[in-house]
């Protein structure tokens, strides 16, 4: 049987120039057909019209493969090195005795090999954790109470507005000619200053680099801080110093003597309404704490129907056909019944702002950045008496 193979431009060259080619059994390798290309160089590059430095320069560039040849190491030679012991564990089974002798009989044979584990002296440097990049935040508070707040903007540090305190009515019926009466309206000037929320943290610059994750984390939870403070604010601002006048500190105290024996919660609710009807501002919403609406919820009648539609109804949340809002920035028992938009207005002087900086120089030699969350508000309760403050009856 006659095989054809067919032969590179190279090998053709070493073949007229007489060379003589080695097959895998002759233990073909890359040395063998080093020297055999050291043997044949001369007249292949006189053949070629080779120069002499030509010739020079070739053996030289083979010289090289040789040395290179010669630091080279067969695969075959790490076999042994899979392992800590020093013997790879395909090694270990190859040279084993017991083992080479099921080549004529049956059986089974244990090998016992050093194990590999996640300890740092066996494979554990190889063994790379996964990272989820995902951040598990804090729980935040929902905040509504903004919401229920008439919107406004200023561009100045203050807001002075006008109040009505009074109207003395005098209309009557006249007969022709004769005097009308005059009636009377007093009203004071008022000044809601705008106050600054703001807090800030410190954090390495590589950080933030390295983990975008982690810089939108820092902007949500300086916003977010922003927010709770300014909610508690709007609820309960003293008003001293530099805190807002809330509005349950200007808020129309509730009428307890309007209460009956054995009043529930919903009654209680109910005739906060009616005080607010009776001065001519009616109600249009209502504020209670977290657990006290949930506490509601459950109420069941008689017979042990939930009075608010059970478990599986889809009932809005209003109160005596009012939406309410359920914040934990109310404290268990305390209620608000009103007309917060007519009542209540917001100034913003400023949105929530994060901004980054470097400019302290004890900062920016520390490689460091100061992240600085900030907002400037002012708030007015117009109408006190169109919020109704209370506590539940114990």
């Amino acid at each position: 049987m006659i095989t054809k193979t067919r032969m590179t431009p190279s090998a053709a060259a070493l073949a007229r120039a007489g060379a003589a080619f080695h097959t895998k059994e002759d233990g073909g390798s890359l040395d063998v057909l080093m020297k055999s290309f050291g043997e044949h160089t001369d007249e292949v590059m006189k053949r070629l019209g080779a120069s002499t430095a030509d010739v020079e320069g070739v053996k030289s560039r083979l010289s090289e493969l040789e040395k290179k040849q010669a630091r080279m190491k067969d695969p075959a030679d790490y076999a042994d090195d899979y392992s800590p012991s020093g013997r790879g564990v395909g090694s270990i089974v190859a040279k084993n005795e017991e083992i080479k002798s099921l080549s004529t009989e049956k059986g089974r044979v244990k090998v016992d090999v050093k194990s590999i584990t996640s300890a740092p002296d066996s494979a554990g440097a190889m063994v790379r954790p996964d990272r989820d990049t995902n951040i598990t935040m804090l729980p935040h508070r929902r905040l509504t109470i903004r919401d229920l707040m008439g919107p406004g903007r200023t561009s100045s540090n203050s807001v002075e507005y006008i109040r009505q305190t009074g109207f003395t009515n005098n209309a009557a019926t006249v007969a022709e000619g004769t005097l009308k009466p005059q009636s009377n309206i007093t009203s004071e000037l008022l000044d809601a200053k705008v106050r600054t929320i703001a807090h800030w943290v410190e954090a390495s610059r590589q950080i933030l680099d390295d983990a975008p994750m982690l810089e939108s984390m820092v902007d949500g939870e300086l916003r977010y801080g922003l927010q709770l403070v300014e909610e508690q604010q709007l609820l309960r601002g003293d008003g001293v110093g530099q805190n807002l006048h809330g509005m349950i500190p200007q808020a129309t105290e509730y009428q307890t003597t309007r209460n009956v024996a054995g009043d529930t919660r919903f009654d209680t609710l109910l005739h906060a309404m009616e005080q607010a009807e009776l001065a001519e501002l009616p109600a249009t919403g209502i504020v209670v704490n977290t657990s006290d609406w949930y506490s509601m919820l459950g109420i069941k009648d008689a017979d042990g129907n939930y009075i608010s539609g059970g478990p599986l109804a889809d009932v809005p949340a209003r109160i005596w056909r009012l939406p309410v809002v359920a914040s934990n920035s109310m404290a268990p028992g305390e209620f608000l019944v009103g007309s917060f938009r007519t009542a209540t207005q917001i100034y913003d002087r400023w949105d929530a702002t994060v901004l980054v900086s470097t400019e302290d120089r004890d900062v920016f030699v520390r490689n460091m950045v100061t992240v600085l969350a900030e907002q400037r508000l002012a708030m007015a309760v117009k109408r006190p008496e169109a919020i109704i403050y209370g506590m539940f009856p114990a």
